[in-house]
């Protein structure tokens, strides 16, 4: 299963090490965010390798992560894909990226396990964020400090706690904001959730889509998705983290993806190549199948 996959990237990670990592001049190297592993590794990154004569090599993990490890030219891929402008704005304000391109878009869902005891009740219609507060149910979100995700399911929260006019609903469902119980990789987290050990988690309707999980679709108003929302309901949620030892102020940011090319990337000019095929009418028409909106928004320049 792709999202169970150990590359040499992934290994490093979970070890706290970094690895050289450098294209040749065969291969096309993407880091891309985490939840695309699908899309990336069994349509786009295959359907290019062909078309182009070249070897595909993907890595996934959190979108932040990534950037960090960029911007400290600890890995050098060809092309990065991001989920929101945040972690592209890492690597512009490190001089490493000057125009990111969008590609693809989601939305914020819930998505639950067809084999927990909690399905029936999330199938029944019954208000998702009172199932989510019964006794029992495991609920998994990623780490808001290196993926973008986890903090956009705490942006969701927050912006259900108002829309619901449920007070508390935050630190019901998800506790402190870093909470090791609910927290998993990137990579894990939907499979986690299928396998049935978590009862539910949050996830982006593309990928939610892609693994034919069931979800919760949520409202427009809280599933981040429309840039139109943004001065009226989404800039209403916020929170302070601490990452590297900074106390750090996050808000959300339209769930667009991203592309760019990185300024010491082995390949650019196929990496740029790349990003002109996610663009194109079969690169639509893959993302489209597994789930993900049209982009929307200009470059990030």
């Amino acid at each position: 299963m792709p999202l169970l996959r150990k590359t040499p990237l992934a290994i490093a990670l979970a070890l706290g090490l970094t690895l050289p990592i450098a294209a040749s001049a065969e291969t096309l190297l993407v880091a891309f965010a985490g939840s695309m592993g699908n899309v990336m590794d069994l349509h786009l990154g295959p359907a290019f390798a062909k078309s182009h004569h070249v070897e595909y090599h993907g890595e996934g993990q959190g979108a932040y992560a990534l950037a960090r490890l960029i911007a400290g030219r600890q890995i050098r891929p060809d092309v990065f894909v991001s989920i929101t402008p945040g972690p592209i704005e890492v690597l512009q304000k490190a001089g490493m990226v000057k125009t990111a391109y969008p590609v693809a878009s989601t939305q914020m869902v819930i998505a639950y396990s067809p084999n927990s005891p909690f399905a029936k009740d999330f199938a029944a219609g019954k208000p998702w964020y009172r199932v989510l507060q019964m006794p029992g149910v495991t609920f998994g979100r990623t780490d808001p400090k290196t993926d973008p995700q986890g903090q956009n399911i705490i942006f969701t929260m927050q912006l259900a706690e108002r829309y619901y006019h449920q007070p508390g609903l935050v630190q019901k469902i998800l506790g402190p904001i870093e909470n090791p119980q609910q927290i998993f990789t990137e990579m894990s987290l939907l499979a986690r959730l299928k396998s049935g050990e978590l009862a539910a988690s949050s996830g982006y309707l593309s990928a939610v889509k892609s693994l034919h999980l069931p979800y919760v679709k949520l409202p427009v108003e809280i599933n981040l998705s429309d840039p139109a929302y943004k001065a009226s309901w989404y800039d209403k949620a916020g929170f302070k983290i601490n990452i590297d030892g900074k106390e750090k102020t996050v808000t959300p940011q339209p769930l667009v993806f991203y592309a760019a090319v990185p300024k010491d990337a082995p390949n650019p000019k196929l990496g740029m190549e790349f990003i002109k095929f996610l663009q194109s009418p079969e690169g639509q028409k893959m993302f489209h199948d597994d789930g993900y909106s049209a982009p929307k928004g200009s470059p990030l320049n």
